[in-house]
């Protein structure tokens, strides 16, 4: 495409009809015809063709344009702000205060211009004042019908949408006192850029989040979200993914045709897919292209936007420019308008609040990756990880040769869902209201059991030599139900599985290590007495028959030779459940490499909302736990929600870096769970109070299960994993 205009060649000259065009313009039209002649003479004309640009928006500019044959389309963004046709004039801001395009025109057929600089209008002005003083009248009688035009649609739509009419409204700040400011004022501007050392991405509302640049319209509470929050790691995550997918636009054909999405978010990074994926010849050159395009989009600080459209535009939107998951996850939303988040020319579905700009992102990188690549948010989030022994975790660490949402199970899952159509919450939608939702809950709940029956199995085919099954995973992951059912598939291939569990053997409390805090880290490996363990396990393996221990929670006591006897026979396989299960230094020398088998549970396979969003594993778990620990144990939301950072940070220290020690990774995810949890979480994310901190994440809870049909759970079996968190389970826990 033509980035600037082309001269038109002098042979052409003026056309007579030139003269006749320009006294019909709403600008001109006070002006006497010898006037406008006079006017005529001093304009350049140009000639263009179709998808010549005139100008860009954000260009330095000093000259105005009338169009004397042909047609223009004005845009802003991707916006489509009107055409121009003959005796249509555009860009005399730029003439009268030499300012930057507030919008870009392209010629959309053959066109001429006529074009007015700044020097040939002072020039006018000096020879021929008052054709110059009649033109300047017309510029300022169009531009005061363009103002009032405009202030009648602002109030008009002020009038549907009920806009506050408060000039001032009361804005509460965390820290700083009250402040009474402008209707309208944006957030940002009453919030610091960075707090503690943590860089201020988004805005507490009321404790809801929000963007910088919101417009606040009524008295409210205000504070901030920093890389420090877990809910401001999610939204500069989720500008990230939407910053790297305007650089693959960018790249364009320079991927070799590979189609970009973001894959599962990770605590200081994300794992991005290319389709096809790339053959390893090629991926260097991809990677490369890729980061180039990634550091000029924040290299030119482009805006992070989120735009209310109306729910059929929206769709129809996304549709024409060929996102059709974004678009099915549509279908199913009750509201007239919806959020689309924009950077550049590239479109996603509005999850919620992104920084205001890419120059915010600044420090991103990309890095090859089993799955495709890996991005890393860069140092300012990898400094907010949790401190293990005075040493910053680096919860990436392990995905290059064991990637925590990878293995040969959630690999099949994909492929499983693959054939059924389902990659996205909006298709899957669509299956459960065109298709038998019990039928979708039988298979799915038969993937799990033939997995089981597989790990069973390969466990079965080891006889001769296991006689250890490790079993480790984060909360919430569903461990206790895989256990009960891989216990009876160990049956059916005439193994004795024994249990043991690993909360027996911790110390004494007097003896447990603290945290950075100075708090007891009963998740730390030192609070396990692993010398008794190993020993106990030794005794075992020799056949020896023993009293395992016990641990008094109450008193805090150990008691070594508390538990139950415990002896294993040629048929026993000794099921050993822990976080620390898969820690090879929990075991140490007292169980052979060869005699042992770790499995490692957690949920793996989710939905994506669309190309940029993924529905977070880590968020699936916390709503199990919510839901059962409401259910179950009486705990609201808010008391799961606030415990759930520090039951993260112990999943970062001591559970997720043991994962490359698993012989298996059971993938415990069903498609189908999200919309049965929405039963019940929907109505206990409510009860948290609007003042309360974990607010924040409940509402964000609460706008992602919205996304998802409702499914009752009347079809979901008594043996499934789903079935420890909601009840009914037709196991004993």
């Amino acid at each position: 495409m033509t980035t600037r205009p082309t001269p038109l060649p002098f042979a052409y000259g003026k056309r007579p009809e030139d003269l006749e065009v320009l006294a019909r313009s709403s600008l001109l039209r006070g002006m006497h015809i010898k006037e406008v002649s006079t006017l005529l003479e001093l304009l350049d004309q140009l000639a263009l063709a179709p998808g010549t640009c005139v100008f860009r928006e954000g260009d330095e500019g000093d000259a105005m344009y009338f169009v004397l044959e042909g047609e223009a389309r004005l845009r802003r963004g991707q916006l489509e702000l009107r055409p121009v046709g003959p005796g249509d004039h555009f860009g005399e801001l730029a003439l009268l205060g030499g300012r930057a395009r507030a919008a870009s025109v392209l010629a959309y057929t053959d066109m001429r211009l006529a074009r007015l600089s700044r020097a040939r209008y002072l020039s006018f002005a000096e020879k021929h004042p008052a054709a110059a003083l009649h033109f300047t009248q017309g510029l300022a009688r169009t531009l005061g019908d363009e103002l009032v035009a405009m202030t009648d649609s602002v109030g008009l739509l002020a009038y549907q949408r009920s806009v506050p009419r408060q000039i001032e409204v009361r804005v509460r700040r965390e820290a700083g006192g009250d402040l009474l400011v402008p209707t309208g004022t944006l957030a940002g501007t009453l919030l610091p850029r960075e707090r503690e050392g943590a860089l201020v991405v988004a805005a507490q509302l009321n404790k809801k989040a929000a963007s910088l640049e919101a417009a606040i319209v009524a008295s409210l509470d205000i504070d901030v979200l920093t890389l420090a929050d877990m809910e401001g790691r999610a939204i500069f995550r989720r500008s990230a993914a939407l910053a790297l997918l305007e650089a693959a636009r960018r790249a364009g054909a320079e991927l070799g045709g590979a189609r970009v999405r973001m894959g599962s978010p990770l605590e200081s990074g994300q794992v991005v897919h290319l389709d096809p994926l790339p053959k390893p010849v090629d991926e260097p050159a991809r990677l490369d292209v890729l980061s180039r395009a990634l550091a000029g989009v924040i290299a030119d600080d482009l805006p992070l936007r989120e735009e209310v459209w109306q729910l059929d535009e929206a769709r129809a939107e996304l549709d024409r420019r060929g996102l059709a998951d974004a678009a099915a996850s549509l279908q199913s939303r009750r509201e007239v308008t919806v959020t689309l988040a924009t950077c550049g020319e590239t479109f996603a579905l509005g999850l919620g609040p992104v920084v205001p700009r890419a120059g915010y992102l600044e420090g991103l990188s990309l890095e090859a990756h089993p799955a495709g690549l890996l991005l890393r948010l860069g140092a300012r989030v990898e400094r907010e990880m949790p401190l293990h022994r005075a040493t910053r975790v680096d919860p990436l660490v392990t995905e290059g040769r064991a990637p925590r949402y990878g293995g040969e199970m959630t690999a099949s899952a994909r492929r499983w869902l693959h054939g059924l159509g389902v990659e996205s919450v909006g298709r899957y939608n669509e299956l459960c209201v065109s298709a038998s939702v019990d039928e979708v809950i039988r298979v799915a709940e038969g993937f799990h059991e033939k997995w089981i029956g597989r790990v069973a199995d390969a466990v079965a085919s080891r006889a001769d030599r296991v006689k250890i099954i490790a079993i480790a995973g984060p909360s919430s992951s569903g461990k206790t139900t895989f256990i009960k059912r891989l216990t009876t598939q160990l049956r059916v291939n005439g193994l004795r599985p024994r249990a043991l569990s690993l909360d027996d053997y911790y110390v004494d409390r007097e003896r447990t290590v603290r945290d950075e805090r100075g708090e007891y880290d009963f998740e730390a490996f030192e609070a396990l007495d692993s010398t008794l363990l190993q020993d106990h396990l030794a005794r075992l393996m020799r056949g020896e028959r023993l009293r395992t221990a016990k641990y008094d929670f109450v008193l805090g006591k150990s008691l070594p030779q508390g538990g139950a006897e415990l002896c294993l026979e040629k048929e026993d396989v000794l099921l050993l459940e822990g976080i620390h299960g898969l820690n090879p230094a929990l075991v140490g020398s007292a169980v052979p490499e060869e005699a042992r088998f770790g499995i490692f549970v957690h949920p793996a396979t989710t939905l994506a909302f669309d190309r940029a969003s993924v529905f977070a594993p880590d968020d699936l778990r916390l709503l199990r736990r919510i839901v059962r620990d409401r259910h179950s144990r009486n705990y609201t939301a808010a008391d799961t929600i606030t415990r759930w950072p520090s039951v993260r940070r112990g999943e970062l220290c001591h559970i997720y870096p043991t994962l490359p020690q698993a012989d298996v990774v059971f993938d415990s995810a069903l498609v189908y769970e999200t919309s049965v949890l929405k039963t019940y979480a929907e109505r206990y994310l409510l009860e948290v109070p609007p003042s309360h901190p974990a607010f924040t994440t409940a509402f964000r809870l609460r706008n992602l299960i919205d996304h998802f049909v409702t499914i009752y759970p009347d079809h979901v079996p008594p043996t499934s994993v789903i079935r420890e968190f909601i009840g009914g389970s037709g196991f004993e826990y």
